[in-house]
């Protein structure tokens, strides 16, 4: 029974520890800590978990074996490299650090430990649609893919939260930077970005550009249009087309009854990313579960957190000067050469 203490106890955190305690197997929430401790203590009561006031004694405690980290954004590379050096398996929801440098620091602590400890939480790699349509593009069946476009729209931030176009690149923008590499190999990579914004939704907050589009560009050629949007209104929609020198490739729209009456045709679109990702977030945590338990992890590395943390930095770069922006990565190590 792998024993995992939680740091972070918001709607990310307490998302997985219910997945964890109620359908996955094999594992089980020993301790938590949050920096709100009422809530923190709640939730130890819940899941007869302990509470452990101080981070860094959760990450030392005898009865934790791996760490699952979905504390505030700010936190995630020290709590990471502290569980690195303590020798603990961690699971470390996105971004992985708020900059470039902060993930190359991660991997140095990995490096130096000598084995891949550590998982970023790119859940979609686990979902379904998006393995079908890899699947798909490697077996080259719509052929050399030449260009991707992809949609990323909520129909309001999660919880009421106040977003900010900094976070729109770290926050959400992040998963679709991952995905593409996912998507047409991992061994491509960016090379420029530019992010363009057209006049914003009338309700976003004056922090917030919304909607923003990306374009990306990758070492072997391959164009990526990107679009977020935070505020759509009508529901939340994840939408991905790969195009191919010998055809194209879609995800799904999620298996909705479509019913037609009164001269329409239509079908529900789910209101928020946990009904469209539910299983992939179940699927995420089995394999990382089982990866510990054999000792291997696969998943999403602290390689795969500094490219997507160097797109994200190149994003902001570019919506504050308004040209394009050149992504300049240091050579990817031998030790995570064997993720791809």
């Amino acid at each position: 029974m792998l024993r995992i203490g939680v740091i972070g106890t918001g709607g990310m955190g307490r998302h997985h520890i219910g997945n964890i305690q109620s359908v996955i197997p094999g594992a089980r929430v020993t301790a938590v800590n949050d920096a709100n401790e009422a809530i923190a203590k709640q939730v130890a009561a819940d899941c007869g978990a302990r509470f452990i006031a101080e981070p860094r004694q959760l990450i030392r405690a005898d009865d934790v074996d791996a760490v699952m980290i979905a504390s505030w954004d700010p936190t995630h590379e020290e709590f990471s490299i502290a569980a690195i050096e303590a020798g603990k398996y961690v699971f470390c929801e996105k971004p992985l650090s708020d900059t470039p440098e902060g993930c190359l620091r991660i991997m140095e602590a990995e490096q130096k430990a000598g084995k891949r400890l550590l998982q970023v939480g790119f859940m979609r790699r686990y979902d379904q649609a998006y393995r079908e349509l890899r699947t798909v593009i490697e077996k080259g069946t719509i052929g050399r893919p030449l260009v991707v476009r992809a949609q990323h729209r909520n129909l309001a931030p999660a919880g009421g939260a106040t977003i900010t176009s900094d976070m729109s690149a770290t926050n959400a923008l992040v998963h679709e930077f991952d995905i593409t590499r996912y998507l047409i190999g991992g061994e491509d990579t960016y090379v420029s970005a530019q992010l363009v914004a057209p006049r914003s939704s009338r309700f976003c907050g004056d922090d917030l550009i919304d909607p923003q589009l990306v374009y990306l560009e990758t070492k072997q050629g391959v164009r990526v249009e990107l679009e977020l949007f935070w505020y759509c209104r009508y529901g939340y929609d994840i939408r991905c087309e790969v195009v191919g020198d010998l055809g194209t490739a879609s995800l799904p729209d999620p298996a909705h009854t479509v019913v037609r009456c009164d001269g329409q045709s239509a079908f529900q679109i789910v209101p928020t990313w946990q009904e469209r990702f539910d299983e992939a977030y179940i699927t995420e945590l089995r394999e990382w579960i089982a990866s510990v338990q054999a000792e291997n992890i696969t998943g999403p590395s602290a390689w795969d957190g500094y490219i997507a943390s160097l797109v994200a930095s190149a994003c902001r770069q570019s919506r504050l000067t308004g040209g394009i922006v050149p992504i300049r990565s240091v050579d990817c190590p031998d030790f995570y050469h064997v993720n791809f």
